[in-house]
């Protein structure tokens, strides 16, 4: 064993051993090859060197962990030595103090101030205007029209998210907006760039477009904030909630206009984001497996009948989510998780110093064959109750784990299956011919492309 994987003995104690991993380069370690390919990178660390690997991105010291009781232990048992990352430290300058980038006591204020506004019988209230949003933007093609599916259903989950968690109608605005996100999302690699207070400070074309699209997001939060203060109405959505909330554990107090803003500013991105990749990758690998699609469009026919679907049909579709939970194996939006340690951390025989991060990546565990046999074919089978009590808990992690599992994880999969039952029954997409189909892993893992597909009319048998 080499100098480099002993760290230390202790008197009258196991070696306490550094996990293997990638020498890299000097100075910036394997932060190049982490930023050409990320996802390859991992994948390669982790079949090369186990289930806890080691590398260095620019003096930042990083391991990888690949074993579900490790994720469970880390996002789970040991939670509270675990902060976020430092991409999602820096995206304060943007999302401020929201759910996804607040820490302890204060997140969980936050979450149990927000946590009615996803409660089950408030998010199967929501289901109506998901059909009818889903309903409204395929009813606009043309049979055997061209579509950018990404764009499509980025469109269509944002004017969801807005109507039901703000109650307020952007569709008009929505292709403005989207193009906003989009130039916002491509700031990531920034973020955890080791050089980011430098560059942000530099007057780059790319600074002042990033700029301008965060302050045309934020003119959309902080308008339907203030119309909302305006009129003074409690109309039972997660705005009414976030501007009359009460701390009834803490302090008593209500929510400050900014907090107002940082958590309506999470929720209105990342509620939509996440959902429409999912939507986008499963009209894809539908349009590549005919016979999956065929028993998809049996099961809403028989299940609908060629009515819309609603709420209380989700029981009668359960095909339609283990499509959706396959191909969030196959391309989780939320594609790798990192937190970063507070005190030093034990997995015997390793030790993770404090202030190194911790990558947790649900893609890498979701393709490996120890809990996914053939990991790359699109199986719906799955899914099964069966398949599933058969593998361990954190082979599968799409919404993370622990006090910071994603808080409308119920609004997404009911958003999911009742979209894909309303364009599923009356369309049939098809890829492009040589449309070119590459993961881009930013914050959410986009189709580097978009997704141009082809709508084909069906009738519902």
């Amino acid at each position: 064993m080499s100098s480099d994987s002993m760290v230390l003995a202790q008197d009258n104690a196991a070696p306490v051993l550094t996990p293997p991993g990638p020498k890299g380069l000097p100075l910036v370690g394997s932060l190049f090859a982490f930023r050409r390919d990320p996802i390859a990178f991992f994948q390669h660390a982790a079949h090369e060197y186990g289930d806890v690997a080691r590398f260095h991105l620019a003096g930042l010291q990083c391991f990888l962990l690949n074993r579900p009781e490790y994720i469970q232990d880390v996002l789970t048992t040991h939670q509270k030595n675990f902060v976020k990352g430092r991409g999602l430290e820096r995206a304060k300058i943007f999302l401020g103090e929201g759910l996804l980038t607040s820490e302890g006591e204060f997140h969980l204020r936050q979450r149990r101030l927000m946590q009615p506004a996803f409660h089950r019988q408030r998010v199967a209230s929501y289901g109506a205007t998901m059909v009818e949003f889903a309903d409204r933007a395929s009813a606009r093609w043309q049979n055997g029209s061209e579509r950018d599916l990404l764009h499509e259903m980025m469109e269509v989950t944002l004017a969801i998210a807005a109507k039901t968690l703000f109650d307020a109608d952007v569709e008009a605005e929505a292709t403005e907006i989207g193009e906003a996100l989009t130039t916002t999302m491509q700031g990531w690699p920034r973020l955890v760039s080791p050089w980011f207070f430098l560059l942000n400070k530099l007057p780059l074309p790319s600074n002042r477009r990033i700029a301008a699209a965060q302050d045309r997001l934020n003119e959309t939060v902080l308008r339907m904030i203030r119309d909302r203060r305006a009129s003074g109405e409690d109309r039972g959505d997660l705005l009414s909630m976030l501007l009359l909330a009460q701390d009834d554990e803490g302090d008593g107090t209500g929510m400050a206009d900014k907090q107002v803003r940082d958590e309506a500013m999470t929720l209105f991105l990342a509620g939509h984001e996440t959902t429409a990749n999912a939507l986008t990758w499963t009209w894809y690998l539908l349009s590549q497996h005919p016979a999956v699609e065929a028993k998809l469009q049996a099961e809403i026919d028989a299940a609908l009948g060629g009515r819309l679907p609603t709420a209380e049909d989700l029981p009668r579709l359960p095909y339609a989510r283990m499509v959706m939970a396959e191909s969030m194996r196959l391309y989780p939006p939320a594609w790798t998780i990192g937190r970063r340690a507070l005190n030093d951390y034990d997995l015997p025989p390793y030790r993770i110093p404090a202030n190194s991060m911790v990558f947790m990546s649900p893609y890498v565990t979701h393709h490996d064959a120890r809990f996914f046999p053939e990991p790359e074919r699109f199986d719906p089978e799955r899914w099964t109750p069966e398949a599933q009590a058969a593998r361990p808990k954190f082979s599968y992690f799409p919404f993370g784990g622990g006090s910071r599992q994603c808080i409308g994880e119920a609004f997404a999969w009911m958003e999911g299956v009742l979209v894909i039952a309303t364009i599923a029954q009356r369309w049939r997409l098809r890829l492009v011919p040589g449309h070119r189909v590459e993961k881009m892993p930013l914050i959410t893992l986009r189709p580097k492309y978009g997704m141009r597909m082809s709508v084909e009319r069906r009738v519902p048998r």
